[in-house]
């Protein structure tokens, strides 16, 4: 018998256009701390590192002054620990924490309870919106819609959830 599919373990590497190749070099470096592993000056290109070296990558990919722009997101997976203080760093650097792509300012994670997940949305210099996750060791909580915060989130499960799987 055919399998009817391939069987994926993972997402190797994922692309966004950005409208300055070189400022968002910087930001995907010094903001999202991101290890650059190779530029195509010619192709107006960089890749970088996701993870660490052969796990995962993303290539950014000069648009120059093309009028189109897409609005585009990527999650970056990391520890509980680090979604946490990601809103600090991100003032630190203007940016504005978010709960969701373009949605309010927020001063902690939120928690998306049907995975459980916590996150940090953020926007690049370009306006992709980029998140920062850690999966929860709590029980799914699919009943519940939307999100609560994380300290909502660790109330509702008498005080759990202190670091990612």
């Amino acid at each position: 018998m055919v399998e009817r599919s391939t069987p994926v373990t993972g997402l190797y590497e994922s692309h966004l256009t950005v409208s300055d190749l070189d400022r968002s070099i910087a930001f995907y470096r010094d903001v999202v701390g991101l290890e650059l592993a190779h530029t195509v000056p010619p192709r107006h290109a960089a890749f970088f590192w996701v993870g660490g070296r052969d796990r995962s990558m993303l290539g950014l990919w000069s648009i120059g002054s093309a009028p189109v722009r897409l609005r585009l997101h990527i999650a970056f997976q990391t520890e509980l620990e680090q979604v946490i203080r990601s809103v600090a760093v991100l003032r630190a650097w203007g940016i504005v924490p978010r709960n969701g792509g373009g949605g309010p300012e927020v001063g902690e994670p939120v928690v998306f309870p049907w995975m459980p997940a916590a996150s940090v949305y953020f926007d690049d210099p370009d306006g992709h919106s980029l998140e920062y996750i850690s999966i929860l060791p709590d029980a799914a909580r699919p009943d519940l819609s939307g999100r609560v915060t994380l300290s909502e989130w660790r109330t509702m499960n008498g005080g759990t959830s202190r670091s990612s799987r």
